[in-house]
Parts: structure tokens; sequence; C-alpha cells
């Protein structure tokens, strides 16, 4: 047999990994290495030389384009279809899992999955509905101590409360949640995860049919795994199941969601005689950049160790810059944007990345200003918009009538007279009768509202009956459309004149398109709408926005993971906002801290600025910071200071830039001002002193006025207020 195409272009380590035997298998690649690409010629590999069956393989990745990437990366290897392939994201194919054995789930045939800001808002209406202290019990923390404990793959009867009273109240929510949750057949995404272990835990009959089918198990991104995907993972694997994971625990970024990177470590134990290969080499950056890296994440303690390498050439040195505050910082970058759009570069080939969402306002303002366009990456998904959700919950309830999260989300929506108080009317029936808010309006608007309120539910229940009705036999497309036209909500929108209203009108156009465009997958045993509605949900979960335009892309350094730019900048690099000040004293979460440093400069492939601040004002506080200490991470060699600053806590590299900077300070002291100083004009008002130049009658300083702008001014006459 050839395997020549399986192999070609492949380097010795990737090699390796695609063609190892048949056991247990832990592939450490380091960023830019080709993870990717071994898995898919693994999984060809095996299909095509080994001679395993493509339904003997499961492969898990971490959003759903990287599964779609996948799945049509094997086909045109083994240049055969593959659709029978179980590919796609842990909710997606737990989500698979439980639409086969809905019975054994204990789950209603045509159960709903509920997105977070679906369960968030349920959530706000059962801690109302209990009459909870709003100061005391927020509803996001709820959300939180509840997916939490999912994730580790517990039930409310599995919780110790501790002798904790706050504790035993979260898990008294977390019954009542499940319970609503339960009666309305509404599964949230934790919940997908933590069923789908229940039925193979629990089922000794299915887990063996499960374990028979699936004899290869190939992961991604495996450090990011959390303790019910891991658990779920090794269930199925059992002693039979060849597990083949590709992670970095150098780019295990996501503590705080519950993703463990000790998984790595444990996976050796779990699954004795595991084959480690280690991929090294990088295709993305150069070798300057990679030797940065490799320093800053060396400092970290448990690690399996690698050290990234590239055939590339060396390209230049990083360029560190020492700004005065967080405008200077954001006028630099501006500039160097300029520079680079000047010389004929794509915009969105340049990213500005920084730890906190917060920064990104002083950053949006510069841009604007300079009238260079820009996007924040991870905004809103399509499935996430408003009125995306109001016509989806139109929809769920035309397949769903008990669904509580989309009755209440449009029963009002658009105006139709029924009221909070006739809403909490129906609230109130529900709880006390363990019905659905569907079953208790037909009821109440019987037996216990006036005309007016009675006849405007009876209205609106006839019109998700006159839906489900109309649409019935309709083309998936047809029955998105319809139900659009019927609920008024493009009526309602066309209300408000601005652009907003239009956006909103094209978005439900474009939903019936995506309805048009959507391929039921004939393995799974759903209706065309049921399984489109299930789409959407487990879109508007992954929370990363598709579109590409040609804008500076805006991100934080945990939204660019698995993406790569020409030109990097790494705003923020001080001590107490990057590493954060909570995991400063964390060593746990300052080797977080780190690795996420380590993310974010394997994400430059040519160009990578690092800026800080001396000072920054942020949350409304000023703070005065030391550049980061990953920065002092990074040799000297690798590095090269951009117009270097009096004042910065973090010394020149060299004697002439401390000649320099005696020089600087010394005339700066002749004309009785400071780099950094806060000045006030009368016409242009507060701003800072970035430069000066000249002496006497002929000196000029710089000053970067917060409404006004960067302005020269003529030192003599400018009449300055120092402050």
């Amino acid at each position: 047999m050839d395997v020549t195409p399986i192999l070609d272009g492949l380097n010795d380590a990737q090699r390796q990994a695609v063609t190892a035997p048949s056991e247990p298998a832990l592939v450490i690649a380091g960023a830019g290495s080709g993870k990717t690409r071994v898995l898919v010629h693994r999984a060809a590999w095996l299909i095509d030389v080994e001679g395993v069956s493509p339904q003997s393989l499961l492969a898990v990745t971490f959003t759903n384009k990287a599964a779609a990437e996948m799945r049509g990366r094997i086909e045109a290897l083994l240049k055969v279809p593959v659709q029978h392939l179980w590919i796609g994201t842990f909710h997606g194919l737990a989500h698979r899992m439980l639409r086969r054995h809905w019975r054994e789930a204990g789950l209603p045939q045509n159960f709903q999955i509920i997105d977070s800001d679906d369960q968030l808002r349920l959530l706000k209406r059962l801690l109302k509905s209990q009459q909870a202290d709003e100061s005391r019990w927020v509803a996001k923390e709820v959300q939180w101590f509840i997916n939490g404990q999912k994730d580790e793959g517990l039930r409310p009867r599995h919780i110790d409360d501790d002798g904790d009273p706050n504790r035993r109240q979260l898990i008294s929510f977390y019954e009542s949640y499940e319970e609503i949750c339960q009666r309305g057949g509404l599964v949230d995404f934790a919940e997908l995860l933590l069923r789908a272990h229940e039925i193979l835990r629990d089922n000794a009959e299915l887990l063996a049919h499960y374990r028979r089918r699936f004899q290869h198990l190939l992961v991604d991104e495996f450090q990011d795994t959390n303790a019910i995907q891991y658990a779920w993972l090794r269930l199925l694997a059992g002693d039979t199941g060849v597990p083949f994971v590709v992670g970095d625990d150098d780019q295990s970024i996501y503590r705080w969601r519950g993703a463990r990177v000790e998984h790595i470590h444990r996976f050796q134990a779990d699954f004795p005689g595991t084959r480690i290969v280690k991929l090294e080499q990088n295709y993305r950056s150069t070798q300057t950049i990679l030797n940065a890296a490799n320093a800053v994440i060396e400092n970290n303690s448990s690690r399996m160790g690698k050290k990234l390498w590239t055939e590339g050439s060396d390209g230049e040195p990083i360029k560190v810059y020492s700004a005065y505050n967080e405008r200077d910082e954001a006028d630099f970058v501006i500039g160097r944007l300029r520079d680079w759009i000047a010389q004929g570069n794509v915009r969105a080939d340049a990213a500005v990345l920084y730890r906190s969402n917060a920064q990104s306002r002083v950053l949006e303002e510069a841009l604007i200003n300079a009238r260079i366009p820009y996007r924040v990456y991870g905004g809103l998904r399509f499935f996430e918009r408003a009125e995306i959700k109001d016509a989806l919950a139109y929809l769920r309830l035309t397949s769903n009538r008990d669904d509580d999260s989309s009755f209440e989300r449009v029963v009002n929506k658009p105006t139709r007279g029924i009221g909070a108080r006739t809403v909490e009317m129906m609230r109130a029936y529900a709880r006390a009768n363990a019905c659905s808010l569907w079953r208790a309006a037909g009821a109440i608007a019987s037996d216990d509202l006036n005309g007016r309120a009675a006849n405007a539910v009876n209205a609106f229940v006839s019109l998700i009956e006159r839906m489900a009705r109309e649409t019935r036999s309709l083309d998936l497309h047809d029955k998105v459309d319809h139900v659009i036209h019927l609920s008024t909500l493009v009526e309602l929108f066309k209300k408000d004149k601005g652009e907003k209203g239009e956006t909103r009108i094209e978005n439900l156009a474009e939903l019936v398109s995506a309805a048009k465009g959507f391929e039921p997958d004939p393995a799974q045993e759903m209706s065309p709408l049921d399984e489109f509605l299930s789409h959407a949900a487990l879109e508007a979960g992954e929370g990363q926005a598709d579109a590409w335009e040609d804008c500076v892309q805006l991100m934080t350094m945990h939204s660019a993971k698995g993406l790569e730019f020409p030109l990097v900048f790494m705003c923020g690099m001080e001590d107490g906002l990057f590493p954060h000040q909570r995991s400063v004293a964390d060593p746990d979460g300052l080797e977080e801290e780190r690795r996420l440093c380590y993310v974010g400069i394997t994400r430059a492939m040519q160009t990578l600025y690092i800026t800080h601040a001396e000072q920054r004002r942020l949350h409304g506080m000023d703070n005065y910071s030391q550049a980061s200490r990953f920065i002092a991470e990074i040799p000297s060699e690798h590095v090269e200071e951009i117009r270097p600053r009096v004042q910065v806590a973090r010394p020149m590299r060299s004697s002439e830039a401390s000649r320099r900077s005696s020089a600087t300070t010394s005339a700066a002291n002749e004309l009785g001002v400071r780099l950094g100083q806060q000045v006030r004009h009368k016409k242009f008002g507060d701003g800072v002193i970035l430069n000066y130049e000249g002496q006497g009658a002929h000196a000029r300083v710089e000053v970067n006025f917060e409404t006004a702008g960067t302005k020269w001014l003529v030192l003599s006459y400018a009449n300055l207020d120092l402050m």
C-alpha cells in the first residue's frame, strides 16, 4: 500500500505521531507545530493504512469550526466521504449521544438546549420566585456554582454543604433549577456533558456498545479538558480503547472555567505505557519570537518541557515601549499601525492583545480618532443576537410548548397586552401545580384573568398553535420565514428608524438564509427544525465570531489562542495587570498567567511589540506599576527598547540608554517640566507631557490632551499650568 500521500510533507516528529502503533499516545504539540495536521493525518492513517472503519473513530475538537475543518481535510486526504465519522466538540458529541438515547437519559425526545444567556434568565426568575435577597444572591454567581458542580460531575445530592448555610442555599437553588429544567425538557451546556457521562456510567449495555464501536479516540486541545470531559473520555476508552490525545501543557489557560492542565500528567498514569511524542518545530514565528517564548515559559516548574525552533529566519528583535500612561500607549500603537498600513500591509494582519476587556476602551477611542477600522474579536455571534434569539424562541415553542425560557422571552414581544402581573400569575400557578408556563397560561386564562388579559393570553396561545399548524409541512427555511412573519418581529423593528432596526431586520432575513443552507445530518434522529435549533444553541455557546473583515483585530489574550498574525501588540504588560494582581501570590495562578503570556507571544509571526505604562487609569483608579516580570524574563539580546523613558521602573538594557536617560532628565529639569507631568491648558484642557525639544525661547513640548489629542506647543507662549 502506498502511504506516501498520508505521510507527505510531515516532519520526523509528526510522522512518528501519525504512524504510532495502536496504543495510548500523548502528543505534546507546541504552538504552531501542526497539531491539527497530525490529527488529520492520524485519522487518515488509521482508516487507509491500518484498515480501521471510519465508524470506529471518535474525534473531539473544541470548536465546531475546527470539527468541520478536520472532516473536510480527512475527506480531501482520503478522497472518500467520511460523513459518518463522529467528529465534533464535547458538547456536540454529547448532544448527539443524548438525542439517540433520550429515554435512557430521562429526557423528552424533543428536549431543548438552552445557552448561557437563557440559563441566566431562568435563574433570575427562579431567585425572584423564591424571594431571594438580590443583594446576597446574584444569579451570575448561582449560575457559576451550578455549572461548576456539573463540570465536576456532581448532582445536588452529591454535594456536602460542609455546615455552611450559604453553600446549603446554593445547593437548594441547584435542586430547584434541576426541577424546572426537567419539567420543561431543558438542557444547558454543562448538563449535556454530565448526562452523556451518566448514561454510559449507569448503563453497562450501552457502555459496552460504545466501547466496541469507538476503538480509537482522537482528542484535540487535550490540556483544556475539564473534569467531566476527561471522565467521559476515560469511561469511553476503558481498557480496550486507544486514546490519541494532542495538547500543549504550556497553552493551558482556561483554569478559571474548569480546565485542568494536570490531565496531561494524569493521562500517563491512567493509561500505562503511554507513548509520548513532542512536536517542537514551529511553522509560524521567527526564531527570535520563539526564543522569547521559550525563555518565559521555562520559568514554570510544572511542565512537560519542550523547546520551540524553526528553520525560518531569526527575524527582528521584539520591541518594548515604556509609555507614560494608557493614552500614550494607545498613541504609540496607532503610530506603528499607520506605518504598517502605509507599507501596503493588510489591516486584518495586525492584532492588538490585552489582558482585560476594560483596556480596549482607550485603544478603541484612539483607533476611531485615527479613522483606522477595527473589530473587537469574540463579540456577539450571530445566534447570540437578541433579535435572532427572539425568532428562535418562537420556533422552539412551535416544537416544544413547555419551553419556559422561550415562553417568557416572547410572550409579550412584540407587546400584546400581557403585563408583568399576568406573567407572575402564570409563574405562581406553574410553581403550585408543577407544570409549564404554557399549561399555566391556558389554565389562568380560563379561570383567573379578566376579559382583556384573558383575551391577550388566548391570542398568544392561538398564535403559537397557528405557527405550528401552518408550518408543519413546510421546508425548514420556509418554516423559519413563516414563523418570523407571523411573529410580527419585522414590524416591531421597522419602528426603529435608525441603523439598528435595519440591521435587526437584515439579521432576521439572514436567519432564513441560514436555515436554507443548513444540511441536516441523516444520522441524527431529529426533525430538521429541532436539529437546526440545537445547532443554533451550540453555535451560540462557542463564543467566537466568524467574520474576518479588513480591520485591525482587538482581542483579549484568551481570545487570541489558536490565531496568528504577522504583527502583534501585547499591551498593558504591567505587574498587577499582567500577571493579574489576584494571581501574583498564587503559584498555580502565576504559572497560568505565564502560560497566557506564552500564548500571546506565540501569536506573532514576524513583528511583536510589547508595551507597558508607568501610570494607567483603569476601573476609575490611577495605578502606578512596574513593568511585567514577564518582560524581564525575555533575554536582553532579543529585545529592542523603543524611546526609553525616564522614571520607568525597568532598567535600560545598555549603558548608552542609561546616558540618554541621564541627559534627558537634566534637560527636562532646565525647562522646569518633566516627562509624564500633568498639565492644563485654557483651550485644550488637561493633558500629559509626552516629549520636548529645543532650549530657551525655542523650547517646545508635546502634550497629549484628553479631548484635543496630541499637540506641540511653544513652552514660552503656551501658559501651561503645571500640576
